[in-house]
């Protein structure tokens, strides 16, 4: 006759032990799972230590020629219908029809089930267009400023030939040397008033981007000793004004800004006759067609012409190009400025003019059509628009700030002079 009773007490025993098993093997996983940097256990690894795979699929477009924002869309897997809600919600914020060849955009799927999760694309240098979804569901656009590791460079040198090549010896980035030319081409004519053994020293920002290296920053400080005469400059900012405008620029120890502005307009008009255009417009009285990089004013023969700046004159005289009797005047190593279809000219070649002279007066001479002053600005060689174009303000850094800025640009005085 079987023994139950023995079967039974063996039988429960066996549970107990694979319970203390199964206790036990909880506890020694939950001591792995938990297990953090503080522990005595330094042979454990912690798990916070093990990497994630990415979530995310990326894929990365090159802009090239010819491409369209529904090309590229189209080629990454994104439907119709999605574009066209991207275009919508990004309309306001950035054209995606004036996406630029070089560029790289971004787009992001879900990697199991591939859906679309967001788009980057730079605008430029300073901030990217992010296009997701909110949390309502629904596509949303927005600009995002980039964020750049800043890298604080310092250079320095003795100029044998021109600045550029003594920066360029050293390895600067041209983006820079640009950059400094262009902020105290007011003060330092980087093209001809360069002397042999001037010197110079200069601190500017290095930006990067995950570790390497994207492009230069501001300009934050500068010292020249051209000709003998020693020459500062600092960045400063004032913060915001009433309006949201950043309040900054480029400074002496003074105070006094670096830079100097234009006057509005180089003569007293009664209207704007012709205004700058880049494509071809028909001249009826000489049956051509032309371009017109230039603003026409409208004025009574006779009427003052004035340099709308400090500078030199380049040329004045008779021009075949049909400018008639024509004045240029090279304001700096950036900046020049043309006075054409002149009736008497005020000024001779190599004459240093002052802002508001008056260097000529309003005719009809050569390829004109009735008295008008034909004005060009030049910017690096290139006809710009002088009713947009970007200068630079000329104020001084406001009283309340002054104190301020003084203590500011201490360090970097300390530095340049060291």
């Amino acid at each position: 006759m079987i023994n139950y009773n023995i079967f039974t007490t063996i039988y429960i025993m066996k549970y107990i032990v694979i319970a203390i098993i199964i206790v036990s093997g909880f506890f020694l996983a939950n001591r792995f799972i938990f297990f953090d940097k503080d522990s005595t256990d330094s042979h454990l690894q912690p798990v916070s230590e093990v990497k994630a795979e990415p979530l995310d699929r990326e894929v990365i477009v090159e802009i090239e020629s010819g491409m369209t924002f529904s090309d590229i869309t189209e080629e990454v897997g994104i439907s119709g219908t999605l574009m066209q809600e991207i275009l919508t919600a990004s309309e306001d914020i950035y054209d995606l029809v004036r996406i630029r060849v070089g560029r790289e955009m971004k787009f992001y799927f879900d990697k199991d089930t591939g859906e679309f999760l967001r788009m980057i694309y730079p605008i430029d240098t300073e901030e990217e267009l992010y296009i997701e979804y909110n949390d309502e569901g629904n596509i949303f656009a927005e600009r995002k400023p980039i964020e750049y590791q800043i890298k604080i460079k310092t250079v320095s040198g003795t100029i044998d030939t021109s600045l550029y090549q003594s920066a360029v010896d050293q390895n600067v980035d041209i983006r820079a040397i640009i950059e400094l030319a262009d902020v105290f081409a007011w003060t330092v004519d980087f093209g001809m008033g360069i002397r042999v053994g001037d010197t110079y020293k200069f601190i500017y920002e290095e930006r990067y981007r995950n570790g390497e290296y994207q492009m230069p920053g501001k300009i934050l400080a500068a010292k020249f000793v051209n000709d003998g005469k020693t020459i500062e400059g600092y960045y400063f900012s004032e913060g915001e004004d009433e309006d949201g405008d950043l309040v900054e620029g480029y400074y002496h120890p003074s105070g006094e800004s670096v830079q100097k502005i234009f006057l509005k307009n180089p003569v007293d008009f009664k209207y704007i006759s012709s205004g700058y255009t880049t494509g071809m417009r028909y001249v009826e009285a000489f049956n051509v067609s032309t371009g017109h990089r230039a603003i026409d004013y409208a004025a009574a023969a006779g009427t003052p012409i004035r340099a709308v700046g400090d500078g030199t004159v380049t040329f004045a005289g008779w021009s075949k190009a049909g400018y008639g009797n024509l004045t240029s005047i090279r304001h700096n190593s950036v900046f020049s400025t043309n006075y054409a279809h002149q009736s008497r000219i005020a000024v001779s070649y190599g004459q240093k003019v002052t802002q508001g002279q008056i260097i000529g007066y309003v005719g009809s001479t050569g390829f004109s059509t009735g008295p008008h002053l034909h004005f060009e600005m030049v910017k690096n060689g290139t006809k710009i628009n002088p009713m947009t174009v970007d200068i630079p303000s000329d104020k001084s850094v406001s009283e309340g700030k002054l104190e301020e800025f003084k203590e500011y640009i201490k360090v970097w005085q300390n530095e340049l002079d060291n």
